[in-house]
């Protein structure tokens, strides 16, 4: 019987992996530490790994191993050289989160743009109860209709946050970092055309080398005061100790993150170290993660083991 190896079972929440014990002997783990991968995978005929890393020195010891299942889109944890020259392959799930990620885009950006932590905390705090009249208004927010909404990155999720941005009334326009992107449906601008004259800016892209700080202060200098920036792509893509001092400065209004340079966060990160916090809401890199979406993406999982075992190339990177 296959031997399906589980490393980083805990990333994934609550699936049922006993639905893979149709399909061999399973070994779960919740999490493996680097000195424990060669260990565990030594006999494995399937490895599934979200972020633990499988590189030459450990792989070259797994003689048995036939599949590297990504429990995620992206696969930068996966030496795929060392795949290829050993014909090992490897998979890996796309689509899945796309409407998971747009909706938690909306939520910190509402969140954020509607005072939503301040307001609540007039009611809870009983003060709203001593009020003489009827509402309160301190705190100033703005409507998205008749505002322009910069995208960078318009894939997928892109596109979503796009179509759902346009029905709230917003224009988009969008940058494109490859350049190869051309959708007739938005305007697509330079940069520093989308940084000065969009209010909300949102990050959809892929981290590499044209995305890699992109977002530092000189390109935060460029965005409107009242302006609020999103990422939802990847950490490294904005320069943290940059847009903490742009908070401080109040260069930007600000700034909802749900992805970061070091995961979990270092305990030193300069976003943990900002003066006026209400300016950033921060989640654990839980936008992909809605219940539907892990149902999705752990379907999608089995249905590579599945294809690979029949001979089919499904969602194959390798």
């Amino acid at each position: 019987m296959r031997k399906i190896v589980i490393l980083d079972g805990i990333s994934m929440g609550n699936v049922d992996f006993s639905l893979l014990n149709s399909l061999g002997e399973v070994t779960y783990y919740d999490l493996t530490e680097d000195n424990e991968v060669t260990s565990r995978i030594q006999d494995a005929n399937v490895i599934l790994t979200n972020k633990v890393e499988l590189n030459k020195d450990n792989l070259s010891n797994a003689k048995s191993l036939e599949l590297i299942c990504e429990m995620a889109t992206g696969f930068n944890n996966i030496d795929i050289e060392y795949a290829k020259e050993k014909g090992i392959a490897v998979t890996n799930v796309a689509g899945y989160s796309t409407n998971s990620v747009a909706q938690h885009t909306f939520a910190t950006l509402l969140h954020l743009y509607n005072e939503i932590a301040y307001y609540d905390d007039y009611v809870k705090s009983g003060n709203y109860a001593k009020s003489p009249i009827f509402t309160h208004i301190d705190r100033e927010f703005n409507d998205i209709s008749g505002k322009t909404w910069g995208i960078i990155g318009l894939g997928a999720i892109g596109r979503k946050v796009a179509a759902i941005a346009t029905a709230f009334g917003a224009e988009v326009q969008y940058y494109s970092a490859s350049g190869n992107n051309n959708n007739a449906d938005y305007t697509k601008v330079e940069l520093d055309e989308l940084l000065s004259t969009s209010d909300i800016i949102s990050i959809h892209a892929p981290l590499n080398d044209k995305t890699l700080g992109l977002i530092n202060y000189e390109n935060l200098k460029k965005m409107k005061k009242s302006s609020v920036l999103v990422n939802m792509g990847r950490g490294p893509i904005v320069k943290e100790e940059d847009l903490a001092k742009a908070l401080d400065e109040g260069l930007i209004k600000g700034a909802a993150l749900d992805v970061f340079v070091s995961e979990p966060i270092g305990k030193d990160s300069p976003l943990l170290q900002i003066k006026n916090k209400d300016r950033l809401v921060a989640t654990p890199h839980i936008a992909w993660a809605s219940v539907e979406a892990r149902e999705k993406l752990f379907g999608y999982l089995i249905e590579n083991i599945e294809a690979f075992y029949k001979g089919e190339k499904k969602n194959r990177i390798v």
